[in-house]
This record gives structure tokens, C-alpha cells and sequence, in this order.
């Protein structure tokens, strides 16, 4: 077993004080995701979808990563093949845990796009409805995330990285949400064998050669620990 696939979602992160879509009480509950996750919201409100956002990227600034986060980091240093992370998260944390080349399908809350002309820079603390494109001066900066119904970013990568892996692994993801709830499958019809590690079964557990659970900065220390021959 050479190449590792992982697969992380908003669960490796929730330990980090950064709310899953259901958690009660989370950020998320007080905006209806119609509202601030699609192009349509945005074009509807953009001015309510700044405000979320900028609170959004504060509130990632000022996280830490957790334990799951530094153990991933010390797999990719460690692991004697390739450790391809891709999340879906937006926050930084796997690269402040001390990751790298982490693929962000879907985009991060650092980066701002321009929804005229498509230019991308580091996006600064706050935007909001006059803050200009770099490259073309239009005032049409957005945040450089995926909304639902956009196509997420790097899929053909990701695809070729599923069709070379020997192991995946989906940790803390709801398997709601496609294509990621799909890559387990792509990942087995490739001939890899597959784990969840996740606080409680996803939609697509059964799909899994095998599961743990538990909060993410358990077990996934554990598991590292496991496929480093560190324990027992």
C-alpha cells in the first residue's frame, strides 16, 4: 500500500470551534443556505452574504488546529508513499496544522474572486459590495467558495488521484453531499480499499471496507498512529 487519499469534511474541523451545517446553534442555522451558499443568494443579497462571509473568515482566523489536523500533517510527513489530502472545508486549518498541497475543492474563505471577470486574489479581512477586482476595478468581488450548485474545483485531479490510490479515507464528512459522498465509490471500483472515520456513521458508511468513530481528534491520531506502526 503506496498512495493514501484522504478525504476530509467540516467534522476534522468542529473540535477547532468551526460548526458543521447541523450543528444546533451553529452559524449556520441562523442563514438559510438558499440565502448565503448559492450564486442566486448572492445576486438576491449580496450584501447579507459579505456580512456572513466576513464573519465566516474571522471566525476561521482566529481557529486552531486540532489534533486530527497535526496527525494528517504527520502522516503526509511520514508515510513512506504519497498522502494526497483534498477537503472541503474552507478554513486553512490542515495547512496551519502543518499540511501541504491540500486541495481545496471548495475553494477557502482566504481567497476572493471576481464574479465578472474570474481574476483571484487573497481576499482581505472584510469585503463587501464595493470592494474592487484587482485586475479589472469592477466592484465585483465575491468569496472564492463553492456555493451549491457550482461545480467544485479540481475534480479532474481529484478523479485521477482516486484512480491511483490504494487507500482512501473519509474523515469527518456526512456523505450528503455530492460528488465527494460519490469518490468511495470511484475510489473502490479503482481497487483501493476504503475507511470512514467519522463522530457517527455518514450516509454512506456501508460503502466502507471499514469504519471508526469518534470525536476527530481521537481517532484519527489513533488510525495515523495505526498505519505508522506506532501503536502496539
Amino acid at each position: 500500500m503506496r498512495k493514501i487519499v484522504i478525504l476530509t469534511g467540516a467534522g476534522i474541523s468542529a473540535e477547532s470551534g468551526l460548526g458543521t451545517f447541523r450543528d444546533a446553534g451553529g452559524i449556520w442555522t441562523k442563514y438559510p443556505l438558499e440565502d448565503v451558499a448559492t450564486p442566486e443568494g448572492f445576486a438576491r443579497d449580496p450584501v447579507l452574504v459579505h456580512e456572513f462571509y466576513n464573519a465566516r473568515r474571522v471566525q476561521a482566523a482566529a481557529a486552531q488546529p486540532n489534533a486530527a489536523h497535526h496527525a494528517l500533517a504527520r502522516l503526509q510527513r511520514d508515510w513512506p508513499g504519497e498522502v494526497v489530502i483534498v477537503t472541503q472545508n474552507v478554513d486553512g486549518l490542515h495547512e496551519a496544522g502543518g499540511a501541504s498541497n491540500v486541495i481545496h475543492m471548495h475553494g477557502t474563505l482566504a481567497g476572493a474572486l471576481c464574479a465578472g471577470c474570474g481574476h483571484r486574489w487573497v481576499a482581505p479581512e472584510t469585503m463587501d459590495t464595493t470592494t474592487p477586482c484587482p485586475a479589472c476595478t469592477r466592484p465585483s468581488a465575491r468569496p472564492d467558495v463553492v456555493w451549491f450548485g457550482e461545480m467544485p474545483y479540481y475534480m479532474d485531479t481529484i478523479f485521477d488521484h482516486l484512480a491511483s490510490a490504494d487507500l482512501f479515507a473519509a474523515i469527518g464528512t456526512s456523505g450528503q453531499v455530492y460528488p465527494a459522498a460519490g469518490f468511495v465509490q470511484e475510489a473502490t471500483a479503482s481497487g483501493a480499499r476504503t475507511i470512514e472515520l467519522n463522530l457517527e456513521p455518514s450516509a454512506v458508511a456501508s460503502n466502507f471496507d471499514e469504519t471508526r468513530f469518534g470525536p476527530a481528534s481521537r481517532v484519527v491520531p489513533d488510525w495515523v498512529s495505526d498505519m505508522l506502526g506506532l501503536r502496539g
